[in-house]
């Protein structure tokens, strides 16, 4: 006698009886089983933030799970982090093209349309497995803040705040409950900080979050320095004083 799935979850391309994807759900899995990244919309920008652990003697200065496509677009990822890269390299190439081609910054829905496209792909046929991640898109088009979420099912949707990777669930509540739509940049990262604190076990320390801005002034992705985020994890812990516990 089989498991549960009979069998169901050896191919990719064969629904079961009750009309899942396996491999897809399993995929799904390895994002929430990641460490927590959270994107937060605000009126002056966007504000990606990640939670990374690097091990004691690893040389940390370069963010692994957090990353720029184009001038005016960042991406947090949680999941199989060389499957991040992977789509990274991807919509680097295809922001670039979209550039030579029409002379204009590329939408970020468009690139967000790009890569769960692809991710949609990767359900449909043999000899292929599904990205084992969830990205989170932000970047700003003519003063105009944008915030996606991919997930390995192909799916795209557009956010004011989300949450992916483990305790996303706990997060994303807590951001549905506290997030306003006049959040300055500071109080988007200050919430951002804040939501990493609540999924993360390490709640004094700072060097375990990496963060980017792309403000509505500038239209450029920045990476916070330590020093920001040393201020906004202050705040974080003063303002959401129950992410402690």
């Amino acid at each position: 006698m089989l498991p549960a799935q009979q069998g169901y979850d050896r191919a990719i391309t064969v629904f079961s009886p009750d009309g899942r994807l396996y491999q897809v759900e399993y995929a799904i899995e390895t994002v929430r089983r990641g460490t927590i990244a959270v994107g937060v919309k605000c009126k002056d920008g966007i504000v990606i933030a990640v939670e990374e652990r690097p091990r004691k003697l690893q040389i940390s200065h370069t963010a692994q799970k957090i990353f720029q496509i184009d001038d005016h677009v960042g991406v947090a990822a949680a999941g199989y982090i060389p499957d991040a890269r992977s789509q990274v390299d991807n919509a680097r190439f295809f922001s670039q093209s979209n550039k030579m081609i029409y002379d204009e910054p590329v939408e970020i829905e468009t690139i967000a349309k790009h890569l769960a496209d692809q991710s949609q792909q990767y359900t449909q046929y043999a000899g292929v497995r599904p990205y084992g991640v969830a990205l989170i898109l932000g970047g700003v088009v003519n003063k105009k803040p944008q915030l996606f979420l991919t997930d390995p099912s192909g799916t795209y949707i557009s956010y004011d705040a989300i949450a992916i990777g483990s305790g996303s669930d706990q997060v994303t509540d807590f951001l549905e409950k506290t997030y306003k739509n006049d959040l300055s940049i500071d109080d988007a990262s200050i919430l951002a900080a804040a939501g990493i604190y609540l999924a993360s076990d390490e709640k004094e320390q700072t060097s375990h979050i990496r963060m980017a801005h792309i403000t509505t002034e500038s239209g450029l992705y920045e990476l916070v320095s330590e020093e920001k985020i040393s201020g906004y994890a202050k705040n974080a812990k003063e303002q959401y004083p129950h992410n402690k516990n």
